[in-house]
């Protein structure tokens, strides 16, 4: 049997993805195992509301591997408990500990656990991240599963809350639990205290165990509410829209810097943590990472914290640097320092830098650095080093 050179099936299976019609693409790479994540605007739809005794809806979703989980994964479990979570929310992330431990302790005991996140990225707001590091999208819930050691799927439906509209929930954290025949026993929080280390999921832990039991929960106890951050539902994006506007009509300036005024700022005589980036327009990695900053700013300005950029242009190129920051919408407090003697500034800054930039420095009040980052940042570690730093913090 003659076999096909290799370019051959490669454009075969090219001109497939090709000719497919976008429903039969999305089938095959869900029987695949592949997803995509392509978060939709949609119009308002109507959110179930799931009442004691009603069937549980059918899902079909990614998991953070890739691989699609239907709720036929677990039709030998005796029971099964749904968490509709996320990632950014204060509250979600308060009871994260409580629903893994619970895992742990029901394991052979015919329990199945699975999370969801019902949450759309595009209704989310970076003023809406002030206590955590990661977004609800696709590749933050992969990061977040790895950081955390889940030991459940985590699935997602961010694109169009295909299935986490029938189940309806209100908020994130949002626990359902069904018996054998997949019929809702309990709806509601974990436990009645949001502070870690107060609680050990409680309400939870008794709908589960009265579940297995084959006995009905007191009507009381069956239908708790359900405390934490709003579903993120994408046709909720108006004021998302509005607000993302409105930050980009806010006036964009420049200030000169003396050196002993930069003396004075990097001193920190303040109460917030302060996040200081020195860069310049002819800086190719400055100008790549710079947006990265006022989303920083945005995700925790409302809390104990300041980022202040420091151009390191010559003092007569003002005008040029000022088009940069009107370009980056970078509505924050702007310096272009005063000076040609670049080594005047690096001797006020010090901090072991050798005059190469970007620089980044994280300061406590006092003055203190406490993360610095010569070259380029990692967004992701950078905005960790700030909202676990004691005066921010992921809880409220």
């Amino acid at each position: 049997m003659k076999i096909p050179h290799l370019s051959t099936l490669i454009f075969a299976g090219l001109w497939m993805l090709i000719s497919c019609s976008p429903q039969e693409k999305s089938q095959e790479k869900a029987e695949a195992g592949i997803f995509e994540p392509n978060p939709q605007e949609m119009s308002e739809q109507p959110v179930g509301k799931l009442a004691i005794g009603d069937k549980a809806p059918y899902f079909n979703l990614p998991n953070v591997d890739g691989q699609f989980v239907s709720i036929d994964h677990f039709k030998e479990a005796e029971v099964l408990v749904i968490n509709f979570t996320c990632n950014h929310c204060p509250t979600a992330q308060a009871y994260e500990e409580r629903f893994i431990n619970l895992v742990d302790e029901y394991k052979g005991k015919g329990v199945a656990f699975v999370a969801i996140s019902p949450n759309s990225p595009i209704g989310i707001l970076p003023e809406e991240l002030g206590y955590t590091d990661l977004n609800d999208d696709y590749h933050s819930m992969q990061i977040r599963y790895e950081d955390l050691n889940y030991n459940f799927p985590y699935l997602y439906d961010g694109d169009t809350h295909e299935y986490s509209l029938a189940y309806g929930p209100v908020a994130t954290p949002h626990v359902f639990v069904f018996d054998k025949d997949r019929k809702m026993t309990y709806s509601g929080r974990l436990d009645a205290s949001e502070k870690p280390g107060t609680a050990n999921a409680e309400d939870l832990r008794h709908a589960i165990d009265m579940t297995l039991a084959g006995e009905a929960l007191d009507p009381d106890k069956a239908i708790t509410p359900a405390f934490g951050c709003s579903t993120k539902w994408a046709w909720k994006n108006e004021f998302t829209i509005k607000t993302n506007e409105e930050w980009k009509r806010k006036p964009v300036t420049v200030e000169k810097l003396s050196t002993s005024g930069l003396k004075e700022l990097l001193s920190n005589d303040t109460d917030e943590l302060l996040l200081v980036n020195f860069w310049a327009t002819w800086c190719g990695p400055c100008i790549v990472e710079y947006p990265e900053f006022i989303e920083i700013q945005r995700m925790y300005g409302a809390r104990d914290f300041r980022f202040v950029s420091i151009s390191m242009d010559n003092p007569e190129q003002e005008d040029k640097v000022l088009k940069f920051l009107q370009s980056k919408y970078s509505a924050v407090t702007n310096y272009l320092m005063d000076t040609d003697d670049k080594y005047a500034v690096i001797g006020v800054v010090k901090n072991e830098w050798d005059g190469s930039l970007p620089l980044t420095l994280l300061i406590e009040p006092g003055g203190n650095v406490v993360y610095r980052i010569p070259g380029t940042i990692k967004p992701l570690d950078l905005r960790r080093a700030i909202v676990d730093h004691p005066m921010i913090g992921r809880y409220y």
